[in-house]
């Protein structure tokens, strides 16, 4: 079996956030949590690390992170454009937002051949789950199905104090294989654990503590990458009608699918651990001292690139 290798989405816009969270340092040596994910995936095996930005990032991202993990890892760039759409397409007047995470991997076409795990560039997902990732994607072929694994955070460990979050809501069977997973766009902290509305907030539905979400952190094989091909233009074609200016290309959205056509099999692999992210600026101080305190434990040195 090929290397497995690590796909960064890092083309967000952080809208919320107000700025360029992947980019944003969150520790004194000027580390941002890309640096610790990539870290933590080179320590799991990885060797070869692929980068999805935009053009106008471009020179500030590859100086700010790119350039120190050159030289430990092998480092590609794709760039996730409106315009990179199939022959016959145009970006819709007035669109800005980005067509979503599964366009994003899309535009990986021609650069991943191989295993990869995919994650967003400003979340921390730890150290175990690289290392179950790694041994996942290099002790597993695709068989009658697509051969898929995807990390499972609980619900409790992925909600911030600051705001609503979006999470994929996860369901498993007795083996630990997902049968669905529905994305869910406003969800918060309310009472001990968390529940979503549907309707701005006028009603509000219980999330159980426990619950298994997605934060984006997959296991896929190359197959995938035709998948997408295939359902970017029906996407095209119904959704960004309906909603030109808004509408996304789920990546989640995309396993599920697969899921229900009987294409793949997705493993889900459980994690104890808690995420951080800077979803809102009030968010920043949180993580900084949780880092600060993963150093002092002796999980991370306090220069990471050396």
């Amino acid at each position: 079996m090929k290397e497995p290798t690590l796909v960064v989405l890092a083309a967000g816009m952080g809208s919320r956030y107000g700025g360029l969270k992947q980019m944003d340092p969150v520790d004194h040596e000027g580390h941002t949590l890309l640096d610790f994910s990539v870290y933590d995936a080179k320590r799991a095996g990885f060797k070869k690390v692929v980068f999805i930005i935009k053009h106008a990032i471009e020179e500030d991202f590859i100086r700010m992170i790119g350039s120190r993990i050159e030289p430990f890892m092998k480092v590609e760039y794709v760039f996730q454009e409106l315009d990179k759409l199939p022959e016959g397409y145009a970006v819709p007047e007035g669109r800005e937002k980005p067509f979503g995470t599964g366009h994003a991997l899309l535009c990986c076409k021609d650069v991943v051949k191989e295993p990869f795990v995919v994650i967003n560039a400003d979340d921390y997902y730890g150290p175990k789950a690289f290392q179950m990732m790694y041994d996942f994607l290099t002790t597993h072929e695709d068989g009658d199905k697509y051969s898929y694994a995807m990390i499972g955070f609980y619900i409790e460990n992925t909600i911030t104090e600051n705001g609503s979050v979006a999470r994929g809501i996860c369901h498993v069977d007795e083996d630990n294989y997902l049968t669905d997973i529905v994305e869910r766009t406003k969800i918060e902290k309310r009472g001990a654990c968390a529940a979503f509305t549907l309707d701005d907030g006028k009603t509000w539905e219980d999330i159980p503590e426990h619950t298994l979400i997605s934060m984006n952190c997959w296991g896929f094989t190359p197959g995938i990458i035709r998948e997408l091909e295939t359902m970017f233009p029906v996407f095209l074609d119904n959704e960004v009608k309906e909603n030109p200016l808004k509408a996304e290309f789920f990546l989640p959205n995309v396993v599920g699918d697969l899921l229900k056509e009987g294409k793949a099999s997705v493993k889900v692999l459980e994690s104890e651990e808690k995420w951080y992210g800077v979803t809102y600026q009030e968010d920043k101080r949180t993580v900084v001292e949780a880092i600060q305190a993963k150093k002092n434990a002796g999980l991370y040195p306090q220069e990471l690139w050396r």
